[in-house]
């Protein structure tokens, strides 16, 4: 069903059946091996742990042509681009601010106490990490939203600690882009550092003694594939929110939605990366014609167009037919998309049987590009099938349940001889012993 004059490729999968295989097979990922990168970054990795400070300084005149001095942004350069933010522009980051920050609240998990028997308490309780690392992204695009997307539900959980780098930008003279450092400066981030991609992750796993950085506990914050490894390699000493890969949207649709809205959504994807993916599923022939039509004449003449139409045409893109929704659910459930649109004649029955997804937008009137922004959702999600086990970021990622056990004598008395036959089954004598001891 391919056609010369289609910007995206069609692929007909009705009368098969599909599965995890099938899926894999002919809804590929863009093409990046990790293991490459992880190889391009590891000696600058090796590097900021052992030099610091002077290997940033070495990693962005290499990197990005710039001296990234004085490498942490001064409270001055952080208020003035408060200053000089337009008037338009804050009232949307504050906006945002107010609907993330309303979500995360509302998402805070709740203490529970559990009397297993008389004076046999155990408590959960939710502490927040002491001290976390946000990166957000400069290359292709400026991402104040992601300031507001890590920041906001950090606070939110009660972490004491917050870091920021973000990457120096050429133009405006080797700082971090001052919209960014506006969003910083907006949620109240007094601790920013002009610092860009692994050599970032590296300082903030690391810490840096000459910048009084040290080492954080938690690195969250989307990135490019050096990023994402980079955050594969320190991950054995502080936690991660995800290796986040390209940006995904998967679309199912039927006859009745609007081919142009489809087109749009699948275009505004399309326009973050060369290695977007975007994707249409649908069992009706006709709107996977319209959407062709649709994508044609939007693609032509949009401000990203080089890079929008590289990701549509590249193998990660496709639009679906198949035989009926209950097939598309299935093709959704085992990509396990990172953004989910569903526009159906029956969008909630659809909902109930999806579960693979990381965000999962409802109607004609919920397209990604809300979550990207205002929605008051998070927009840092699991990519590249991650959702299977993964989440969006939020308040929960910056908070760790404990486990608080309180037993007084009788309590205890009360389970002592099963522990000790457990214990002695294992071999463990002393466990056995540790309890003994307090009746003897």
């Amino acid at each position: 069903m391919n056609s010369e004059s289609n910007l995206v490729r069609s692929l007909d999968l009705r009368g098969q059946i599909i599965s995890q295989a099938v899926v894999d097979a002919l809804l590929p990922r863009a093409e990046f091996d990790i293991d490459d990168a992880l190889e391009a970054i590891k000696p600058l990795l090796a590097d900021v742990k052992a030099h610091g400070l002077l290997a940033l300084q070495a990693a962005a005149q290499k990197f990005d042509q710039v001296d990234p001095n004085p490498i942490q942004v001064s409270a001055q350069e952080l208020t003035t681009a408060l200053d000089e933010l337009s008037p338009k522009l804050r009232a949307a980051l504050e906006v945002a601010i107010e609907r993330v920050r309303a979500v995360a609240l509302a998402n805070l998990p709740l203490e529970t106490s559990t009397n297993v028997a008389k004076n046999a308490l155990i408590r959960q309780r939710w502490q927040p990490i002491d001290a976390v690392g946000l990166y957000v992204p400069g290359g292709k695009a400026v991402y104040p939203s992601s300031v507001v997307m890590n920041v906001v539900p950090a606070q939110v959980a009660g972490v004491k600690q917050i870091v920021l780098c973000s990457p120096p930008q050429k133009a405006f003279g080797g700082r971090p882009h001052p919209v960014v450092l506006a969003a910083a400066a907006l949620l109240g981030i007094e601790r920013v550092f002009n610092i860009g991609g692994p050599a970032a992750i590296a300082a903030m796993a690391f810490g840096i003694a000459e910048l009084g950085l040290e080492p954080v506990s938690l690195i969250t914050g989307p990135g490019n594939a050096y990023v994402a490894a980079a955050k594969r390699v320190v991950r054995s000493r502080v936690g991660i929110d995800s290796e986040a890969g390209p940006t995904e949207i998967m679309i199912l649709a039927d006859k009745q939605a609007n081919a142009r809205f489809i087109a749009a959504d699948l275009i505004s994807q399309a326009e973050h990366d060369e290695h977007a993916a975007a994707v249409l599923v649908t069992p009706s022939a006709t709107l996977m014609a319209q959407v062709q039509t649709e994508l044609t004449a939007q693609v032509a003449g949009s401000a990203n167009e080089t890079r929008i139409r590289a990701a549509l045409s590249a193998r990660q893109s496709a639009i679906v037919l198949v035989d009926d929704v209950d097939a598309a659910i299935t093709v959704a459930n085992c990509y396990a998309t990172e953004h989910l649109e569903l526009q159906l004649a029956d969008n909630e029955a659809a909902l109930e049987q999806i579960s693979n997804a990381g965000a999962i937008f409802i109607g004609d009137h919920s397209p990604v590009s809300l979550g990207d922004y205002l929605a008051g959702s998070n927009h840092v999600l699991p990519t590249s099938g991650h959702a299977k086990f993964s989440s969006a970021l939020g308040v929960h990622t910056f908070l760790r349940p404990q486990q608080v056990i309180s037993y007084d004598r009788d309590a205890l008395s009360e389970v002592a001889t099963s522990l000790i036959a457990l214990a002695n089954a294992e071999a463990l004598d002393a466990h056995g012993e540790a309890v003994a001891k307090r009746f003897e």
